[in-house]
């Protein structure tokens, strides 16, 4: 893209821990194309394997609108990983060499969750996908985060939580420590493993931490909680509860008093039916008055509009006006 013209083009991305979404879109946020590529996480992939995949999923958005690729104007980019001033130096670096004259804005993950679903551009932010975090900002645009400490310090609420929770209770009942779970055979049957000893293989014998692997067992988590498995039901229910916990530091960073809107993304979240009614459940239990409640299966357009932002500061979150 380096060597081409500049375009009248917008870009807005959403990269996280399991994959990497780009839109394009013309100055009126009108989205023309859509490319998806690998994990964009420079913290838990590696800074070249992070601009690969942006590369990558904007090579793709310019292809499936049936355009020659081109720097955009603006470029939205909502990243798992850019929390402080020396992860962001690296977006900057890869932006200046893939995307030159593109007007920027860096921002994490939630806050583009935040301006795709919320009415006004305040309120609470929940990812829940192969990790989590949650981002509040009030109205006058004061910002808050708790949680997204990545997977070895917390994650609490994430994929990944509840798939490393559902291994430690499969071997937990393999050595009679903990209760006999239909979690066993759920997930040595989606692993084609025949017995729980079989685990050490499949997770160690890797050449990185098979994070994502573990996350999306999740899916399989809420399943078998869903039939009635006590064990895994556990495990979602406390999913659930670290969520709100962490919305409700939040809300008290910021002091946001009366319904605050809740932006919902991520795929445990959105797409995990149970999981969203225990965290809604616990929230509730908390005194937390979250409404509306919005989920947000693509939080790529958030970007979008913090990249028309730029260009235009009277346009609001959540608008494609």
């Amino acid at each position: 893209m380096a060597n081409k013209h500049h375009s009248a083009f917008l870009i807005g991305i959403d990269g996280g821990g399991s994959k990497t979404v780009a839109l394009l879109a013309d100055v009126a946020g009108r989205v023309l194309g859509r490319g998806e590529a690998g994990p964009s996480n420079h913290q838990t992939v590696g800074v070249a394997a992070a601009e690969a995949a942006l590369n990558q999923a904007i090579s793709a958005a310019f292809a499936g609108a049936g355009l020659e690729s081109c720097p955009p104007r603006a470029i939205g980019l909502g990243l798992s990983g850019v929390d402080r001033p020396a992860d962001r130096e690296i977006i900057h670096d890869w932006a200046a060499r893939h995307v030159p004259g593109a007007r920027l804005v860096i921002v994490n993950d939630a806050e583009i969750v935040l301006a795709a679903g919320t009415p006004a551009g305040w309120g609470v932010a929940v990812i829940s996908g192969t990790g989590s975090i949650v981002v509040g900002r009030d109205r006058e645009g004061r910002t808050a985060r708790a949680g997204g400490w990545g997977y070895i310090l917390g994650d609490e609420g994430s994929g990944f939580a509840i798939g490393q929770a559902a291994l430690r209770a499969i071997m937990r009942a393999a050595d009679g420590r903990g209760p006999q779970t239909a979690l066993t055979d759920a997930i040595l049957t989606h692993w084609s493993l025949p017995t729980p000893s079989a685990l050490i293989g499949r997770l160690h014998q890797t050449p990185t931490p098979p994070i994502q692997d573990i996350a999306r067992l999740a899916a399989r988590v809420e399943s078998v909680a869903a039939e009635g498995d006590a064990v895994a039901r556990r495990i979602v229910e406390e999913a659930g509860r670290e969520l709100a916990l962490a919305v409700a530091a939040v809300v008290r960073q910021l002091d946001l008093r009366g319904p605050v809107p809740c932006a919902l993304a991520g795929g445990v979240i959105v797409r995990g039916q149970l999981i969203r009614e225990l965290f809604l459940e616990a929230a509730g239990s908390l005194g937390l008055p979250l409404d509306p409640v919005t989920p947000v299966p693509e939080p790529a357009q958030g970007a979008l509009i913090l990249a028309r932002q730029l260009l235009d500061p009277r346009i609001c979150a959540n608008t494609h006006e």
